[in-house]
């Protein structure tokens, strides 16, 4: 999938967008880490302002899997910063999409991993552990994704599919 663009996926699977199977998010995020191009299997975690869910996930091998953070997109403290995707980059994740903002935006941009945030914030989260939900459906950037569903993301945007693609 590494060469293969989003806009190729869509234009071969025009009948998973009618159907709703390939969606894509609104285009609201901004790029970082080194890895531009990114796909794999999602896992789904649920947080605001507290990022102990998160870097629990990030502590375990990621074998190609996207994790995506629904952080209610606070714009008020960064629930990823560089410590936690070094260790990401670390354990073989693909990427990060964060519905939130990150900081240390120069380590991250420096890492070899895909991120997607809404923003960055020198301000960091909490790590009380207070709530959060980990493998739940996430509303973001007008879509469902659910764990076990597959992100696709370059530059051009991210997609969301049922299953895993070809082309």
């Amino acid at each position: 999938m590494a060469l293969v663009t989003t806009a190729e996926v869509c234009d071969a699977y025009p009948q998973l967008i009618v159907s709703g199977e390939l969606r894509a998010l609104h285009p609201i995020f901004q790029i970082h880490g080194r890895r531009q191009v990114f796909s794999g299997p999602v896992v789904t975690v649920k947080v605001f302002e507290d990022n102990v869910l998160v870097r629990n996930f990030l502590e375990e091998k990621g074998n190609g899997r996207v994790l995506v953070v629904d952080g209610g997109g606070s714009m008020r403290c960064a629930i990823l910063g560089g410590n936690p995707v070094v260790q990401a980059q670390n354990n073989g994740w693909a990427g990060i999409i964060v519905n939130g903002c990150i900081r240390d935006v120069d380590e991250i941009n420096g890492c070899d991993i895909g991120v997607r945030a809404l923003a960055s914030h020198p301000m960091k989260a909490n790590k009380k552990g207070l709530g959060g939900d980990k493998h739940v459906p996430v509303n973001i950037a007008g879509t469902r994704i659910c764990d076990g569903e597959w992100i696709y993301a370059d530059t051009d945007g991210i997609l969301v599919s049922k299953t895993e693609l070809s082309v």
